[in-house]
């Protein structure tokens, strides 16, 4: 019973120590991603060719569609 007095707090500490590298880890940019815009150069400006999970689109003011979002619809029809 000795034993649980002591590694109950002792892990209770390295937890704390586990929470704090890893915050610190967030905040000095360690799991940015610095690949992904060195890839997304590659990608042509058409909207067809560049991957649905890439493509960056900003909504439109009026809920109208892109062009791309159109003819993909049109395909899952048929």
């Amino acid at each position: 019973m000795q034993i649980v007095m002591i590694l109950v707090p002792l892990m209770l500490i390295l937890v704390a120590l586990g929470l704090l590298l890893f915050s610190w880890a967030v905040k000095n940019g360690q799991y940015d991603d610095m690949d992904g815009p060195a890839h997304r150069i590659l990608y042509d400006d058409d909207k067809d060719m560049i991957p649905r999970e890439a493509r960056r689109t900003e909504p439109k003011p009026d809920g109208e569609k892109d062009e791309a979002d159109q003819t993909d619809t049109d395909t899952d029809k048929g």
